[in-house]
This record gives structure tokens, sequence and C-alpha cells, in this order.
């Protein structure tokens, strides 16, 4: 029996819902609805499976971000996308690697949603002008401006300067080692001065409400030696694991120069479902 054309294609189809939403858990459930919806189609009627489903969870997850605007406006503290756990061969294909990046999505947050709507779609799915401007509900010429903007907006926030795989891997392996020994200046060498912290604990797990900048106050709150830290790959990157007292953080880093320029940490546990399950990710 041939493969039903919709999980043929899941895999793609929850990258693009994830990728829109930041959040595992509201994919899942984007891509049940939608789902539900190709189950009631007339398939001899549709030309392109692939793209006539991508449009379908691109209208879901437009409705599920704009229903969850409200809700991430009253978060309690940073919030930051759900880190999800993946294999080293997600990093192979770089450009999807960079665009699923925890530093990425915290950047696709700043966007409308229609706005990130378009720019995964173009940016990271390459889908022509016109399907995307059937999936968002606009005009073609409308949906090259609303690109543009997007890609100004991403451009000018995302990391400054390209980072190789294996610099990245060295400069993770030599902070998450100076995690372990809680020494302070093991700390401070392998970040840049003007590093940023940001945590996500939703309310529910400590962690600063603010962002912390500067290497002296990140060093000193993270420089304690009783810790349990683990190298991962998060979202395509070398990234930690980190458990205290039987609670979880997961950890992702921004590199520039050889330094660490932002850490992300995600302690927030409604977000760590997906640690230990790998996730497929692809285009």
């Amino acid at each position: 029996m041939t493969k039903d054309p919709f999980v043929a294609h899941r895999s793609l189809l929850f990258t693009v819902a994830y990728e829109m939403l930041g959040s595992s858990a509201d994919a899942e459930d984007v891509l049940q609805e939608s789902w539900l919806r190709w189950a009631d189609v007339d398939r001899a009627q549709v030309r392109d499976p692939r793209a006539y489903l991508v449009r379908t969870v691109t209208r879901q997850a437009l409705n599920r971000l704009r229903t969850l605007s409200r809700s991430r406006e009253e978060y309690v503290g940073e919030w930051l996308p759900e880190p999800l756990l993946t294999s080293p061969d997600v990093a192979d294909d770089v450009e999807l690697a960079e665009n699923v990046s925890i530093a990425m999505l915290t950047v696709l947050e700043t966007l409308g949603p229609t706005e990130r709507a378009v720019f995964v779609l173009r940016e990271v799915f390459e889908m022509p002008y016109g399907e995307i401007a059937e999936a968002v509900g606009k005009s073609a010429a409308a949906v090259r401006q609303i690109a543009r903007r997007a890609r100004d907006h991403v451009a000018a926030r995302r990391p400054r300067v390209p980072v190789s795989r294996s610099e990245q891997q060295a400069v993770v392996e030599r902070f998450l080692a100076a995690l372990r020994t809680g020494q302070l200046q093991e700390l401070l060498d392998v970040m840049a001065p003007d590093v940023v912290l940001i945590a996500d604990g939703g309310g529910l797990a400590a962690a600063a409400p603010a962002p912390i900048h500067g290497a002296a106050l990140v060093a000193k709150m993270l420089a304690r030696p009783d810790r349990v830290v683990s190298a991962v790959w998060l979202n395509g990157a070398p990234a930690g694991r980190i458990e205290i007292d039987g609670r979880v953080a997961a950890v992702s880093l921004v590199v520039e120069d050889g330094k660490v320029v932002r850490i992300h940490a995600i302690a927030n546990p409604r977000k760590l479902s997906r640690l230990d399950e790998p996730a497929e990710l692809t285009r």
C-alpha cells in the first residue's frame, strides 16, 4: 500500500510548524488539526500533496500563533523556544541547522505572525511566492514586500559571524568543561566580556527574570560545582544538558570569534519533554 502523503511528509510538516511556533507541543497540535482536515479532502483533486499539506499546516500554525500571542505576552520572565534533541546529522544541512537553532527561533519570535510564516516558507523551505501567498492569504506582490522586511529584520538580529561546526563544537566543549569544574576563571576565559545570559523558567523553575549582561555576572551565577553536565545535540547544534538536584535545564550557546556571546538556558519543565527522544527535522 502506498504511504499516505501526510505520513510521508510528516517530518517536513512538523518542522514547518515548529519553525513557526517554537514549541513541539503546539506543533504537534497543529499537525493533528491538519490531519483531520486532510482526512476530509478529496485526494483526487490535490495535484501536489506536499504543497497542499504545507499550506494547510501553515494556515493552522498561523491561527495557533495568533492565539498564543497574548499568553506569551503574559509569560513569567523571558520566553525561549522549546529545545529539541536532534542527531548530529541535522547539522549536515547547514541552512536547516541555522534556521532551527534556538538563537534563530528567538529572533523569529520578534516577527509578527504573517512575517514569520512568510520568512519561514521562503527562506527556510524556499517555497515560491505564489504558494506562500495562497498559504497566508495575501497577494504575491504583498508577500514579496513582507519577505523583504522580514529578511532585513532577521539580518539585523541574527548572529553576526557564521561559525563552523568544528569551532562551535570546540567552544561548547570548553564551556561545558568549565561548568563541570565550576571554576570562575575557566568560565571567564571561554566567554566574551559582553556575554548575555537569557534564562527561561516560566515561573516553574528558578531563573533570572531578565537577561544578565557581562562575563563577571554571568560567570558568578554559573560557577558552582554541584551539577551534572552532559553534551547533547539540540536543534542541530552542540549544546548542554545540566542537572542540579534532580532539576534539568538545556543550554544552547551562540559563539563568535571563539567565545560564547549568548547563553540560552531553558529550565521550564514543560519545555523539556523532548530531551530524551530525538526529533526528526527536515526540509
